[in-house]
């Protein structure tokens, strides 16, 4: 199979599977020559090449040739944090990698080449990334999954030598700007924190960038040697309320009546019934949340906004926390742990909405007490929670992404559920 620029039935960008969405995320430009399987376009000269594994059809990753180390590394970095059949496939070819080009040979080669006489770095990312990053030559990888409007297409970033680099993160949609921003926006906030006793320790963001109408965040690589927390691992509710501090002592209680975080619900439920039939019943579902627990005082603070063991690590004896695109200011101290536990009943368990709000109760009435939250105040984080939730699933439809199957309408039906219990 060859692809060639200019061929719009069939340039690689053209494709409506995960090997399309992601050369549109990454190649955009459409000066910028793929060529699978042959030579460049006429007049380009070549600036790098891909195995793609296992082939075209069926596109799961592209390996950079070129520097058999950094082809190794981006299949074997940061193996242990992934499922043990992904780790063996992974392993397998990190080994052929070694080889470089040889190793690989049994798989498609995609060239990406440019017109000769422009710069790679006015048509290609890794050449503007790598001039940001102190201007080492980087190569990239790139994992290929299906299109997502909810998803960022992800390069890890290389030296020749196998150094990870960074992750870039790819915000190509109102959806996914938003959420690269934000984390960027966190992980700013978050070098004040560094060394708080408890407080997870997150990467650092390399470099911010806007690039071809996109939001782009290169966040700094974890450490090698992390390893990712059991599934079935007990809260840390030291390095929860260290979260929801910023490292800080307790804040005073005050009332969910006349608060921002409510303020903020009603705005978004408000914006939400213009937009979306449903956003009336997010309105009454926070009228509801109001006189239920108006008059109920509750400590704000910070969240992780997405604290779940697949964003968690240990190194060293210290906790690691990434994916900090969901964190937020002035929520109930409480969220991350409600989000835990309703994460992995619909998660890892597949269970219903109904069912995850259940272990939303249930995890607060074990472990709240020791957040400062007696009865009254857990069962307002658990409704306010879920609220924060619905509107959180509306925004990124919004903006994008599309429903999430799971929490709508189911989640509203449970809200009101609960409202007239």
């Amino acid at each position: 199979m060859t692809t060639r620029v200019g061929a719009a039935a069939t340039d690689l960008r053209s494709r409506v599977d995960g090997l399309g969405w992601v050369s549109r995320a990454v190649f955009p430009d459409a000066r910028v020559g793929l060529t699978v399987g042959g030579a460049p376009p006429p007049g380009h000269r070549a600036v790098a090449r891909y195995a793609v594994v296992p082939s075209v059809a069926r596109a799961r990753f592209l390996v950079p040739l070129g520097a058999p180390r950094a082809g190794a590394a981006s299949l074997l970095a940061y193996n242990a944090l992934r499922p043990p059949k992904v780790r063996a496939v992974r392993a397998m070819l990190g080994g052929l990698a070694r080889f470089g080009p040889a190793g690989l040979a049994p798989f498609p080669t995609l060239t990406v080449s440019v017109p000769a006489g422009v710069p790679a770095a006015d048509l290609l990312l890794t050449e503007r990334l790598a001039d940001a990053l102190g201007g080492t030559p980087l190569l990239a990888a790139c994992g290929v999954r299906p299109p997502d409007p909810n998803g960022k297409p992800t390069l890890q970033l290389f030296t020749a030598d196998g150094r990870p680099r960074g992750y870039a993160k790819i915000g190509w949609n109102d959806a996914t700007r938003a959420l690269v921003t934000a984390e960027a926006a966190a992980l700013r906030a978050l070098r004040a924190v560094a060394g708080v006793a408890d407080h997870p320790l997150p990467p650092g963001l390399l470099t911010e960038t806007a690039w071809a109408g996109q939001v782009v965040a290169v966040i700094e690589p974890l450490p090698p040697a992390v390893r990712g927390v059991p599934v079935d691992d007990p809260p840390r509710i030291a390095a929860l309320l260290a979260v929801a501090r910023r490292g800080g002592p307790a804040g005073a209680p005050r009332p969910l009546a006349g608060s921002t975080f409510l303020t903020r619900l009603a705005a978004q439920a408000d914006r939400a019934a213009v937009a979306e039939p449903a956003g009336a019943r997010a309105v009454a579902a926070v009228a509801a949340l109001a006189r239920r627990h108006g008059d109920t005082d509750v400590e704000f603070g910070h969240w992780h906004g997405d604290w779940v063991p697949w964003n968690l690590g240990r190194h060293a004896g210290q906790l690691v926390a990434w994916d900090w695109e969901h964190s937020g200011p002035d929520v109930p101290v409480g969220f991350d742990l409600a989000h835990d536990a309703f994460q992995r009943a619909l998660v890892l368990r597949g269970e219903p909405a109904t069912v995850a709000a259940a272990d939303v109760d249930g995890r607060l009435g074990r472990h709240g007490d020791r957040l400062g939250l007696g009865p009254a105040q857990r069962r307002l984080v658990a409704d306010a929670y879920l609220v924060e939730m619905w509107l959180r699933t509306w925004r990124l439809a919004d903006a994008g992404a599309g429903w999430n199957a799971a929490l709508h309408p189911a989640l509203l039906d449970v809200i009101e559920k609960r409202h007239s219990d």
